[in-house]
């Protein structure tokens, strides 16, 4: 699976000056390591990320992530299942929430 395209955060970028050691470790850890791991697929780490920020509901998060889904080549149809499919284990008003995102994402 080392044919995806490298994984780059945005940390520095929306925290830097603010919080720059939170921005560092979301950079360095979480994309940098984490997210470039060769064990999964980006796209698959797309999927997982997705199912488990709507099963939080961590709506504001949810955003950035269905872009990045989309960027690592999971379709419209492909977000919209995952998270009808979370929506029956993690609450009704979670997955709506989540629903909202995307529905917002997919009309700009």
């Amino acid at each position: 699976m080392t044919d995806q395209p490298k994984q780059i955060g945005g940390g520095r970028r929306t925290l830097g000056d603010f919080a720059p050691k939170l921005a560092a470790l979301t950079d360095d850890v979480l994309f940098d390591d984490v997210w470039n791991r060769p064990e999964l697929s980006a796209r698959d780490r797309s999927l997982i990320t997705v199912a488990v920020l709507t099963a939080g509901g961590h709506t504001d998060q949810l955003e950035f992530h269905l872009g990045r889904a989309v960027e690592n080549g999971v379709n419209r149809e492909e977000l919209i299942e995952t998270i009808t499919h979370v929506t029956f284990y993690a609450g009704w008003p979670k997955g709506m929430g989540a629903m909202g995102v995307a529905q917002k994402l997919f009309a700009e």
